[in-house]
């Protein structure tokens, strides 16, 4: 017998070669039915795997990360099947889970094109498979087995991956007439994938190399329940509705242009409002907390990224050196702010009562991302940190990393981010080898995080081996209006840079000391926030950061100075208005501006220009009724003092 610990500490005997589905048919039909894998003492296996000895197990279900990942990975062979009866001599790549669905990188062979008018034949094929009940087997074979396997089948692909494997580690999924080079773990038969949608295809070369073959990715999503693809498709649709490319296309914020450069945003006027409303306001929190504002150059010498550990890192997607007439001198756009931090920390002899030195920058950073991997302003070549570094004693970290997540916080209620998560990441401890740093230093650093984390409330999910090699680190998750998942919020601690850039203090004790850095970025990078914030709002954006928070709209031409007369006024209040003058109805007026997402709509004729009024109309069709121009002016105000100070509502400041 074998004793299997279950995540509420209970224990119960089975014997030994039970697998994880007979443990949940021990304990419920129900649980069953809704098991997808397995977690075996910190590992995911398939349900169908015998355990041979004692083990904490957990059961995962579609709730679960991890069971969603089982389930999507099992889809993606599930369409490769159905592709290889249609196409016959298909060759295929890799079929990876992602965060919402399945891809699968296909060869269809010379000639042959996989179109979207194909995707209904290849959905009936799956449900077909699907109604076959086809189990999904699990098999461990040697490389040389592997390699003969896959040769004859001329799948050139998978002989490549498999020969970049160590022996012994490798493993076969087989279901039908389908076998794949996977190592799991898979769904028991492919009954439990109930509703099935390819999405969309789109051209990936093989292995993300621009020389290799390019290659047809086929993009699917599965369900445990049609209503639930429903749901989603919906889901879909509001999204396309919502995409920043497009909404920034509509409310002119950004531009790009060929003749620029790929993935180089062109900030337009009102993109540039908007953006500079951001700054403003987490430059006007960073000097409450006592960060000081510095300026670096674009570029630095390759030496200093060599020092760093970026060149090293980054050296494949960076832009090409900067050669300079001298003769081996050579600069590089710069990947990362934090190596000219360093420098301007190591400007001056510093003291332990000069600690915590906090600095901030907007710097914009540069890295070559393939043309493919380009989108929008979440993925481009040019981008502005809100970064800041903050060097302090190792005793100082956990008064830091709490002022840092109030900051995170002040941002979050002020946009009204209510859905989001946290993820502290630590070092694995049964490999440690992994990591830089002292004992002593790591296990300070990871305790003061949790603390932080504690004293603040925060629910956090807690991974082991998700640290960087130089520290452990938060990371904030917030979801968007859709429930997407975007990476904001990222505080880490840093014992790698200061030691390669020699960085120190004096001590109290008149001795010299390494300090310890912290890096923060809330938004993460002003581009990538903007496109999340259009997503979040639909471009309805929240009046303090709205590029026009107000336009006037005159009833005829016999208005237009009294409407351009409001606009001057409106200014004086720092109100950003603007006047449509067009010749046209001010219903038609009212629907385009409404459609622009201008938070209010200010008509005025004949009686409001007699008596130096606006008729007020808000962003969705709510009327305000006539005011005073002058009680409009502070109303504005009032509210968006109203809506920045939100982000401090309840939240006990760290000081």
């Amino acid at each position: 017998m074998i004793k299997i610990t279950f995540p509420d500490s209970s224990v119960r005997e089975y014997k030994k070669g039970i697998t994880g589905l007979e443990i949940a048919e021990s304990i419920s039909r129900r649980l069953a039915q809704d098991a997808l894998s397995i977690s075996v003492n910190d590992e995911i296996w398939d349900l169908t795997r015998s355990i041979t000895s004692d083990a904490k197990v957990n059961l995962l279900k579609w709730e679960d990360e991890e069971g969603k990942h089982a389930y999507w990975h099992s889809s993606a062979h599930l369409m490769a099947e159905a592709l290889q009866e249609l196409y016959p001599g298909i060759k295929f790549g890799i079929g990876p889970a992602i965060e919402n669905g399945f891809y699968y990188d296909v060869d269809p062979g010379e000639g042959v094109v996989i179109k979207e008018a194909d995707f209904p034949a290849i959905e009936k094929k799956m449900m077909d498979l699907i109604a076959a009940k086809e189990e999904i087997k699990r098999e461990s074979i040697s490389k040389n087995e592997a390699v003969e396997m896959f040769a004859k089948r001329y799948e050139h692909y998978k002989v490549e991956l498999i020969n970049e494997l160590e022996d012994g580690t490798i493993t076969i999924y087989t279901q039908g007439n389908f076998t794949d080079l996977c190592k799991g773990p898979h769904l028991p038969n492919t009954s439990y994938i109930k509703a099935v949608k390819i999405l969309s295809s789109a051209g990936a070369y093989w292995r993300g190399d621009e020389k290799r073959p390019q290659l047809t990715r086929l993009y699917g999503i599965t369900f445990p329940k049609k209503k639930m693809l429903d749901e989603y498709l919906v889901l879909l649709e509001e999204a396309k509705k919502r995409d920043h490319r497009k909404i920034g296309k509509e409310l002119q914020l950004f531009h790009f242009s060929q003749t620029v450069g790929q993935g180089l945003p062109l900030w337009l006027p009102k993109g540039t409002q908007l953006r500079l409303r951001l700054e403003d306001f987490l430059k006007k929190i960073q000097r409450e907390f006592d960060y000081e504002q510095v300026i670096t150059p674009h570029i630095g010498h390759k030496q200093l990224y060599v020092t760093s550990g970026h060149y090293a890192k980054y050296g494949e997607d960076s832009f090409q050196p900067i050669k300079t007439p001298e003769e081996g001198e050579e600069f590089l756009l710069k990947p990362m702010n934090c190596p000219h931090h360093c420098e301007i920390y190591k400007a001056f002899p510093r003291s332990y009562k000069d600690l915590p030195y906090r600095l901030a920058e907007f710097g914009t950073v540069y890295r070559y991302e393939k043309s493919g991997e380009l989108h929008g302003l979440t993925r481009v070549r040019g981008f502005t940190q809100d970064d800041a570094h903050i060097f302090c004693t190792p005793d100082q970290v956990k008064d830091e990393f709490l002022k840092v997540v109030d900051i995170i916080f002040i941002i979050f209620n002020a946009l009204d981010f209510k859905n989001f998560e946290a993820q502290i990441s630590l070092r694995d401890p049964n490999n440690k080898e992994k990591y830089i740093g002292s004992d002593e230093n790591w296990e300070k650093a990871e305790r003061a995080i949790i603390e932080a984390c504690e004293e603040k409330g925060l629910k956090t999910k807690v991974e082991l081996g998700e640290a960087a090699f130089y520290g452990p680190k938060l990371d904030f998750m917030v979801k968007d209006a859709l429930g997407r998942r975007w990476q904001l919020g990222t505080i880490q601690v840093d014992y790698n840079l200061p030691e390669r850039f020699e960085l120190e203090y004096t001590g109290a004790d008149n001795q010299k000391h390494r300090p310890v850095m912290i890096h923060r970025a809330p938004f993460g990078s002003m581009e990538r926030f903007v496109a999340l914030l259009i997503e979040h709002t639909a471009g309805k954006f929240p009046l303090w950061l709205a590029p026009t928070q107000a336009v006037v709209l005159p009833v005829s031409e016999k208005f237009n100075d009294y409407a351009y007369s409001v606009v001057k006024e409106l200014k004086r209040f720092d109100i950003r208005a603007e006047v449509d003058d067009r010749n046209e109805k001010v219903g038609k007026k009212i629907r385009d501006n409404e459609l622009k997402r201008i938070p209010y709509l200010l008509i005025v004729g004949e009686k409001e220009s007699e008596n130096e009024d606006v008729s007020v109309r808000k962003q969705g069709g709510e009327v305000k009724g006539t005011v005073k121009l002058s009680t409009f002016a502070v109303d504005i105000q009032n509210e968006v003092e109203e809506m920045i100070n939100a982000g401090r509502s309840g939240l006990k400041v760290s000081k």
